[in-house]
C-alpha cells in the first residue's frame, strides 16, 4: 500500500527476503524451522498476496521471487533452507498461473553461491570447495544476479511466466 500512496502503482516488485538454517536435519528445532518457513515461505506469500492484489487493479505488472539453487537440487546440511526455497518455486509457479491472465508476470530466481556477506563467515577451506564445485571456476556476483531480476521485470521477458531462473556457473547442471 505504501508504493501505492507514494508513486501511485506498482509496475514490477522483487521478493527478496530470507534466512538461512544449517546443520543436520535430526538436530534442527523446530523454532528453527518455523523461523526459516515465516521468513523465507510465508514472507512470500504475505508479498506476492499484496503484489497481485495491486496489479490486478492495473491489469498488468511483473514479480520476481528469490530462491535457490538449494530449493532446486538440495543441499546436505541446509534441508530446511532447502525445502523453503523449494516452496518459493513451487508457489512462484502456482501463483503465475493464477494470474496469468490478469496480466501478471510472476517468476523466480535461484542464485548459487554468490559475493555476498552469507559468505563471508565461511571458512577459507569451505570456500575453496564451493569455488571448485562451479564449473565457471568462481562464485557469482550479485550484479549477475540483479541482471536477471531486471531482465524478468521487463518487457523484454513479456513471455516469461511461471519459470525458475538458476543463476549458477553451471553448478546445477553437472
Amino acid at each position: 500500500n505504501k508504493a501505492i500512496q507514494i508513486y501511485g502503482n506498482l509496475d514490477c516488485a522483487f521478493n527478496n527476503a530470507g534466512v538461512t538454517v544449517s546443520g543436520q536435519l535430526i538436530e534442527l528445532s523446530e523454532e528453527e524451522w518455523d523461523r526459516a518457513i515465516d521468513i523465507n515461505l510465508k514472507g512470500m506469500w504475505y508479498c506476492l498476496k499484496h503484489e497481485i492484489r495491486a496489479m490486478c487493479d492495473r491489469g498488468n505488472g511483473a514479480i520476481v521471487n528469490m530462491a535457490s539453487v538449494a530449493g532446486v537440487i538440495g543441499t546436505a546440511g541446509a534441508s530446511i533452507y532447502s525445502a523453503s526455497k523449494g516452496g518459493v518455486i513451487a508457489l512462484t509457479r502456482a501463483a503465475a498461473i493464477e494470474y496469468a491472465q490478469s496480466g501478471i508476470r510472476i517468476n523466480a530466481v535461484s542464485p548459487g553461491a554468490i559475493e555476498t556477506p552469507l559468505l563471508q563467515n565461511i571458512p577459507d577451506e569451505i570456500l575453496t570447495q564451493i569455488v571448485a564445485a562451479h564449473p565457471v571456476g568462481r562464485i557469482g556476483k550479485p550484479e549477475e544476479v540483479a541482471e536477471a531480476v531486471l531482465w524478468l521485470c521487463s518487457e523484454k521477458a513479456s513471455f516469461v511466466i511461471g519459470h525458475n531462473l538458476i543463476i549458477d556457473g553451471g553448478y546445477s547442471a553437472q
